[in-house]
């Protein structure tokens, strides 16, 4: 309920996949911008960034459709390690663009 209104409930856990989608759609657009951030790397550290980030940004975009159902996927997505993954792709990003 918001000030007292119960025609406007929400819950806490509806902002969260927005936060984590709007995150993953600046990190996707800062790397359509500056895709030298991956691109720079090793083969190996590539590979594996790519994944990461796939993984992290993937989730991110499909927390929202899968909001309310069950299954491996929903959970999946709606799990703290996704969100972490999240975060930490980002960190790694900006790790990355401050050191070069």
């Amino acid at each position: 309920m918001i000030d007292g209104n119960p025609g406007m409930r929400r819950s806490r856990r509806a902002d969260r996949p927005l936060s984590a989608l709007l995150l993953a759609a600046g990190l996707a657009l800062w790397l359509l911008w500056r895709p030298e951030l991956v691109q720079a790397l090793p083969w190996p550290w590539r590979v594996g960034l790519v994944a990461w980030g796939g993984w992290a940004l993937g989730a991110a975009f499909a927390r929202p459709l899968l909001d309310g159902r069950e299954g491996r996927l929903a959970r999946l997505a709606a799990s703290a390690g996704s969100r972490a993954a999240l975060v930490g792709f980002g960190l790694a990003l900006a790790g990355r663009a401050l050191l070069g």
